[in-house]
């Protein structure tokens, strides 16, 4: 433990009794023999606990407690009194003090209320590094003009509640930026709620949106919430919007018009109150004129467009994107952080990329599990093909088809070999250099694998 105590009394006796007792429990002790003195010292050392007698010579304990929380809001507090009344707790309270203990001390009672404090202090602490971490999360990388006009937008737009369509080519972050705007407005208490307009049978669209009641048709043996009802009072995502039926886009233009909806099954109309953000990545006036997309939806979602950037348009952020998926995934996997070599970055910097920011991560990932060494090199770079980048699934992809992680990689590992025995036209020795290993544990990771070799 690294906490730090400051105990506040003017019995010296007491004090070295506390000091001694919490330092063989493994904290930090501080001690002072006055207000004017804790003062000081909270300044100086900020300790996450301060045990304060409300008798003091001069400025009194409440006097104090009253300096310390105006200084320190999140400095933890605990009075001690001799001559403790209701009172004095109460009014100790009211000024900020974490919790009240009457003296003769019990040391049993000191070590439960110290604990309960600290655990507060470091809950407390966990849930800013969460809220840094979330913040992360949500947070568009790179520092190229088309970016950061974007971050720019979404400042200004998120904290409203108008409807948002995002544009954009597939893999270009039009998901990241819908929870930007989520985390960054007044809803972000409240759940934002993703539907994939492109998923759902024609036939459930009005079950997954609206929900349905017990017994409402065949199969539904309880009581389900829709998406709409889910996100009451959050943000509503209406992914690949497009992709939508017209039967299903008439559905949803109803329920934004009218802002209520009934269960399928029910008669109760249900208020709604969503903020509704829309995502596409087709031209929404093209689909209008070939008749694939209501026009009356269109002008609906289309309050305040915003158009996310394909990558190829903003080529200088490839170097910050690719040091954010090193370290994601080196902090997700637990392994060691991997570099990339000038020469590797400047392939990657050549490619155009069709599958955009995915397509990077998928490459890195990939790149990641599949290199032996820390450093990747330019020569570890496969070619760069359309097909290849854009139908590949990631790492975390296959992961979430059902496979486990050792058999994502075996996979990885058995087409990355089978590509570099195609360049050295079958020869293991060649192959087993270029990749970093010996022979005989090249042969030894083909039969595993159980890749055929001409013998």
């Amino acid at each position: 433990m690294n906490e730090t105590i400051l105990v506040v009394d003017d019995e010296v006796s007491i004090c070295q009794s506390l000091k001694a007792i919490l330092e063989d429990e493994g904290y930090q002790v501080l001690t002072a023999g006055s207000g004017e003195e804790a003062l000081r010292a909270a300044a100086e050392e900020m300790p996450q606990l301060v045990l304060l007698d409300i008798w003091l010579p001069g400025m009194d304990g409440l006097e104090t407690l009253k300096a310390i929380r105006a200084a320190h809001p999140n400095m933890l507090v605990v009075m001690m009194s001799g001559h403790g009344t209701i009172e004095t707790a109460v009014k100790a309270t009211k000024l900020g003090a974490f919790d009240f203990i009457e003296k003769p001390l019990s040391l049993d009672k000191v070590m439960i209320l110290v604990n309960n404090a600290l655990n507060l202090v470091r809950l407390e602490e966990e849930n800013i590094l969460l809220k840094q971490k979330v913040s992360h999360q949500y947070e568009l990388t790179g520092t190229s003009p088309v970016i950061v006009e974007l971050k720019e937008m979404i400042g200004i737009v998120a904290p409203t509640n108008a409807w948002i369509l995002i544009m954009g080519e597939n893999g270009t972050g039009k998901e990241l930026v819908a929870r930007s705007i989520h985390h960054l407005s007044r809803r972000s208490h409240k759940p934002i709620v993703e539907v994939n307009c492109a998923a759902i049978p024609e036939e459930l669209i009005e079950s997954e949106l609206f929900g349905h009641e017990k017994g409402a048709f065949t199969g539904a043996t309880e009581k389900k919430r829709g998406k709409f009802d889910l996100a009451h009072e959050g943000t509503i995502f209406l992914d690949e919007v497009a992709d939508m039926s017209l039967k299903a886009q008439a559905k949803i233009l109803r329920i934004l018009q009218e802002k209520k909806f009934e269960r399928v099954g029910g008669n109760k109309l249900i208020d709604m109150d969503v903020r509704v953000l829309a995502a596409t990545n087709k031209d929404l006036e093209k689909e209008m004129e070939a008749g694939r997309f209501r026009q009356d939806l269109y002008y609906r979602l289309h309050v305040i467009p915003l158009r996310v950037p394909p990558l190829r348009d903003r080529k200088e952020d490839i170097i910050h994107l690719t040091e954010r998926f090193l370290l994601d995934f080196a902090a997700k996997e637990g392994q060691p952080l991997k570099t990339l070599t000038a020469a590797a970055l400047e392939k990657l910097m050549v490619h155009d990329w069709p599958g955009n920011v995915r397509e990077l991560k998928n490459i890195i990932e990939r790149l990641i599990i599949l290199t032996p060494s820390n450093e990747i090199r330019a020569e570890d770079i496969p070619e760069l093909s359309v097909k290849a980048d854009m139908d590949a699934p990631s790492f975390e992809e296959t992961a979430a088809a059902g496979d486990s992680l050792r058999d994502a990689r075996l996979d990885f590992e058995r087409q990355f070999i089978l590509k570099k025995l195609e360049e050295y036209d079958g020869n293991i020795s060649k192959t087993a250099e270029a990749i970093g290993l010996e022979r005989s544990n090249l042969h030894k990771k083909l039969k595993a694998l159980k890749v055929p070799v001409k013998e």
